[in-house]
């Protein structure tokens, strides 16, 4: 072989890995992104099944429902024009209240309930997540207005 052909051989080799290496990371990136979902796009059947996404809205007034002696709650998230019933067992945030915008992490179930893995709760007076603010603003806007990858 002569050395032009062994450096073609090498470059080659080197793009096909480099190519491979790409295609791994971007199955890799689509697998784990997580979307955010409005109770109105889970409402419009708009929310994977079976995979984990993001919910976000505000706490309903009155909904808040713990188990005596667990630590399980149950609540309900809406977006002033749809509600989801939400079920999370664990430690909430400590500023976690009825009123309050959330964003919940995990998954839809058969019924109707989002099964909740994580909670997350604003953190001063002034911020909300912008997805959240964006839906709760403009509540009957189209799907494609309010949802999208984080």
């Amino acid at each position: 072989m002569t050395p032009r052909r062994k450096r073609m051989i090498a470059v080659a080799a080197i793009v096909i890995g480099v190519g491979a290496a790409t295609a791994v990371a971007l199955q890799a990136f689509q697998e784990n992104i997580m979307y955010f979902y409005s109770p109105s796009q889970i409402t419009a059947g708009e929310a994977p099944t079976g995979r984990s996404f993001r919910l976000g809205g505000l706490v309903t007034t009155g909904s808040l429902q713990r188990t005596p002696g667990s630590i399980e709650i149950n609540f309900v998230v809406t977006d002033n024009a749809e509600s989801i019933p939400v079920k999370y067992s664990g430690l909430l945030p400590d500023l976690f209240r009825e009123g309050q915008g959330v964003i919940a992490h995990g998954k839809l179930t058969e019924d109707g309930v989002f099964m909740a893995d994580e909670v997350l709760a604003k953190h001063d007076e002034n911020y909300m997540p912008p997805e959240v603010a964006d839906t709760l603003q403009t509540p009957h806007a189209s799907p494609q207005t309010s949802g999208g990858a984080s």
